[in-house]
């Protein structure tokens, strides 16, 4: 469990490990710059667009040949987003249709892909969207927060992607891709500075040891100093919203033919820091917005906030190339530990106390608890097998296992006595078991139209436990084990055709079925019942066009889009008590537009604008949900009247689903100025999303109002590249917005990033 002392948040500490892998990283740069002589990367064509490589479809593609709606972040712009320490959700917005949230902070991130998602705060919620590094499905959500670091390229696939990815994939698949050792003496080192004492460190050292085998390490550490007061003097944590976040990634390639090659992978994260920080009252009643003189630094709270997160992993990559075929196994190994804790009602005392010992605004009661993952692993293994040929029919089989063990802790404290001792404990027990049998062919109809359809046959088993071991004072009853299991199988597949209108542009279409396995909750220290959900099936459509023009100056990929989901695994938030409820609903629709453009205006002004439409619906008269009871005021057809500490049933039929902006908006530009063995540049980014429903239901006060985040960035680069300093800012208007709630007490949110300022350096070697 974590200390309770507040200082921690000033100075939290990182892992001995990261440590030392940074001493070596320092010390091994440095020998190679004495010993080897630097080898210049290639430069595209000035003026002209590079060609993006994918493996959407797990092989290396054009983005243009792809059947289905793709983004890809890389190189310069991923630099630019990453910069000031943001974690995975600073990728929220910044691609059209996704949007990305967490009520844990940097250690559990919530993925929406055309407005699919899970706000499930549990521990063990499953998410409609996958998430996949370096080949390895990522499926608890605290592993998903791992940092971004040493990427070759994000790959964004949006609709079902079950037929090649190896878990639950309805709304789409997220994919980072590190970057691999290679046979030639490489290095950078990025450094950075800002605001709050902020540092980061970023590197990778890259050595051939010989002709036959290569390592690659990679590391990044990110520090930043508490930015938030705690003015309740009694609090036991002083200052917030500090963290210490470390990991790095070792890789070693051994390639001793042509015909084999092997990666090997070990990665570590050490999380230390704040949770989220709740803040009491913090909404105007009837309204969405702030109350007046809101101070983003301050907070009033008698509860612990902390947060520690450590995540080890490794993996293994055989492929054997045998002529007309090859073979891939790919065996993957995850374990994470966590524990969060924060102060829920996010102010101090309770309504009962004497006056001014309780505040700000109405707290009804105190409400801390912690949840944490002492246990957990995850065992994943692929194999894959696929022909070769360039041309004509090309096929792919492939099998997949899945092996998950977790127990999950949820912890109530008393936060109203001396020392906030720990009043209720109760345990959860996962064990999740799944197999596939998968397999697609790509052919050619015509010399103008391929065609594409894949299979996936998929079986997948829960068998879960929860106890309640220390009831708290709200649910005294010790009601014995609950226990529940699952086993559900189903058939995924999808049929896409291209059609080759020029050799630069390509029309496209298809059609797809996505699924997701059964999904359980029991958290008992909040209620007496388990909740299950069954299995969602997601139909989706889509046709669009994809072209190179200009002579390869702009790039631009649009589509139109539909999906209809059947029995959608919903999850239904708070309400009356700090709990989680399973629900089916017996339709959802969505329906919208995406786009993508790259332009080069002049040789050294390059335009990006990429942007969405998402208008979904709950289409089920009988699905409804309880409100909040927390005083705010719902906007849905009351079905059930509240009563005292009952708050109101109402019908969601109609609303769109949580998280789920309908319009996003994205616009970077990036003017250069060549100078004498350098450049000279300023970029720009801009990111907008629509007003956003926190929960199931409508209400004035949980209804986060449209965001607007710019960012700005000045830079210089200098002998050829090699060597890059900048100084940058992010959240540059400092627009500050509820981005989501807590609805079972008072009128408690959480806010977005406020503006922050830093500088960087890179060296390149």
């Amino acid at each position: 469990m974590s200390s309770p002392i507040g200082a921690r948040n000033k100075t939290p500490r990182v892992s001995k490990i990261a440590l030392h892998v940074a001493a070596v990283l320092s010390m091994s740069t440095m020998h190679v710059v004495i010993a080897q002589e630097a080898k210049p990367a290639d430069k595209p064509e000035a003026g002209k667009l590079e060609t993006i490589t994918v493996t959407a479809e797990r092989r290396a593609e054009n983005i243009k040949d792809v059947p289905s709606s793709i983004s890809a972040v890389k190189g310069e712009k991923l630099d630019v987003l990453n910069s000031g320490g943001q974690d995975v959700r600073m990728l929220a917005g910044r691609v059209p249709s996704l949007n990305i949230e967490s009520s844990f902070g940097r250690a559990f991130p919530r993925f929406y892909i055309r407005g699919l998602g899970n706000g499930d705060f549990d521990i063990n919620a499953s998410q409609p969207v996958s998430l996949v590094y370096d080949d390895v499905v990522q499926e608890n959500p605290i592993l998903k927060g791992f940092p971004l670091f040493d990427l070759d390229q994000i790959e964004v696939l949006r609709g079902p992607q079950g037929t090649m990815f190896g878990r639950n994939s309805p709304a789409g698949v997220v994919k980072f891709d590190s970057a691999k050792p290679r046979f030639n003496n490489e290095a950078y080192v990025y450094l950075g500075f800002g605001k709050d004492r902020a540092n980061s460190l970023e590197g990778a050292l890259n050595v051939p040891v010989s002709k036959e085998f290569a390592v690659r390490l990679a590391l990044q550490l990110q520090n930043r100093d508490s930015w938030v007061s705690n003015t309740n003097g009694r609090g036991p944590t002083s200052t917030l919203e500090g963290y210490r976040d470390g990991a790095f990634r070792l890789q070693a390639l051994y390639k001793p033919s042509k015909d084999f090659e092997a990666l090997f992978n070990v990665h570590r994260r050490d999380l230390n820091g704040s949770a989220r920080v709740f803040r009491a009252n913090i909404i105007k009643p009837g309204t969405n917005e702030l109350v007046a003189n809101f101070d983003p630094t301050r907070v009033s709270l008698d509860g612990v906030n902390s947060q520690d997160v450590t995540t080890n992993g490794g993996s293994v990559r055989l492929k054997w190339n045998l002529g007309s075929t090859t073979f891939n196994s790919i065996t993957g190994y995850e374990s994470v530990t966590s524990l969060s804790r924060g102060d829920i009602d996010g102010g101090f005392g309770a309504v009962f106390l004497p006056a001014g010992l309780s505040g700000p605004g109405v707290i009804p009661f105190a409400a801390e608890s912690a949840d944490g993952l002492p246990k957990h692993s995850q065992f994943t293994q692929e194999f894959r097998w696929e022909s070769n040929n360039a041309k004509g029919l090309k096929w792919l089989v492939g099998a997949y296992y899945f092996d998950e063990k977790l127990d999950i802790d949820s912890i109530n404290f008393d936060s109203l006595a001396p020392g906030n001792p720990r009043n209720g404990f109760a345990r959860q027990n996962q064990k999740n078991k799944a197999y596939a049998l998968f397999g697609s062919v790509n052919f050619d109809v015509t010399k103008d139209l391929n065609m594409r359809t894949g299979l996936r046959y998929t079986n997948d088993k829960k068998d879960f436990f929860a106890d309640r071991l220390q009831a708290p004072p709200f649910s005294p009853t010790f009601i014995g084990r609950r226990t529940t299991s699952t086993s559900a199988s189903d058939v995924s597949w999808d049929v896409s055709g291209t059609y080759n209108l020029t050799k630069e542009t390509n029309l496209y279409a298809r059609v797809a079925k996505g699924f997701r396995a059964p999904s359980i909750q029991g958290r008992l220290l909040f209620g007496d019942t388990l909740s299950i959900a069954n299995s969602e099936k997601v139909i989706s459509y889509e046709a669009g066009v994809k072209t190179d023009f200009a002579d390869k100056r702009a790039r631009l990929a649009a589509n139109v889009f539909r999906y209809d989901v059947k029995d959608q695994q919903l999850t239904a938030v708070g309400g009356a008590a700090n709990f989680n409820r399973l629900i089916n609903v017996s339709k959802t629709s969505g329906q919208g537009f995406e786009l993508d453009l790259d332009a080069y205006l002049t040789d050294n002004l390059l335009l990006s604008v990429n942007g969405s439409i998402n208008d979904t619906e709950i289409k089920d008269p009988s699905a409804r949900t309880q409100v909040c009871g927390s005083g705010c005021t719902p906007t849905d057809r009351v079905v059930v009247p509240g009563a005292p500490f009952t708050p109101a049933i109402v019908s969601i039929t109609g609303n769109p689903l949580p998280q789920a902006p309908k319009y996003v908006a994205n616009v970077t530009l990036k003017y250069s100025i060549p100078l004498a063995g350098g450049e000279f540049y300023v970029y720009t980014d801009w990111s907008y999303r629509s007003k956003i429903n926190f929960f199931l239901y409508e209400s004035r006060e949980y209804t986060g109002p449209a965001l607007t985040e710019g960012g700005l960035r000045l830079g210089y680069k200098w002998a050829d590249g090699k060597y890059e300093a900048a100084v940058y800012g992010r959240n540059i208007t400092n627009q500050i917005r509820v981005v989501g709630g807590i609805d079972f007490n008072n009128l408690t949110g959480f806010i977005n990033e406020p503006r922050f300022w830093g500088v960087q350096f890179k060296a390149n070697f």
